[in-house]
């Protein structure tokens, strides 16, 4: 379960104090996938950085199966991101020096025989079978994209924080992505912002943000 209470984030605009995202409280269970919509700088972006605490919060606090990660130290939190957390960023993150199947498998930071496995399985599930051994600038960008999903799915995440994944997909395979990504485990949580509502199947639990205030 990801919970925030009385989530602000703020920042300084010149004399003033700029609000991104209003007094935000949310709970979010096992086996939901919740669709984050709203226009461009509506900050569906800011609150999958916060309920990841990849970013801190101005006021208020985030909780992870029941355990508060606001006041965490730094060590702690990487620990709840390395063996419950998954992400997939707008930019990919990749390194460019490794072939595909070494930047899957720095998702685990395991390079063992069984991790190498998992990888391969993951990579020929999102249809990448032919490209395991190339280099990133021998893809499109959206192969890339779908090799940062597979990072994202090799540590078996619980939660699966999702920041337009499926931008530079077309729209087959983006909802096949999206289907792997809500199937992946019994009970994970995805957390997703889009701004297309084209891949949607109709089960999700939709959140629209408009003036940094959430509407369900």
């Amino acid at each position: 379960m990801i919970c925030c209470k009385n989530l602000y984030l703020e920042y300084p605009d010149g004399d003033k104090t700029k609000t991104i995202l209003n007094n935000i409280n949310l709970t979010i269970n096992k086996g939901e996938n919740v669709i984050l919509l709203g226009p461009s700088g509506s900050g569906k972006s800011s609150l999958i950085y916060l309920l990841s605490s990849l970013r801190k919060a101005t006021r208020g606090e985030v909780f992870f199966n029941e355990r508060s990660l606001t006041n965490e130290n730094v060590r702690v939190i990487a620990d709840v991101r390395k063996n419950h957390f998954g992400f997939i960023f707008q930019m990919h993150f990749l390194l460019p020096y490794l072939t595909v199947l070494e930047n899957v498998m720095l998702g685990k930071n395991d390079f063992s025989k069984q991790n190498k496995i998992r990888a391969v399985e993951i990579l020929i599930g999102l249809g990448l079978s032919e490209h395991i051994s190339k280099k990133l600038h021998q893809m499109s960008g959206g192969q890339r994209q779908r090799v940062a999903i597979a990072r994202a799915l090799m540590n078996d995440p619980d939660v699966i924080f999702a920041d337009e994944p499926t931008a530079s997909l077309d729209h087959q395979t983006a909802c096949e992505v999206i289907s792997t990504l809500k199937n992946h485990k019994k009970d994970s949580i995805l957390i997703m912002a889009t701004h297309d509502t084209s891949i949607l199947s109709g089960n999700e639990r939709i959140i629209r943000l408009a003036d940094g205030k959430t509407i369900e």
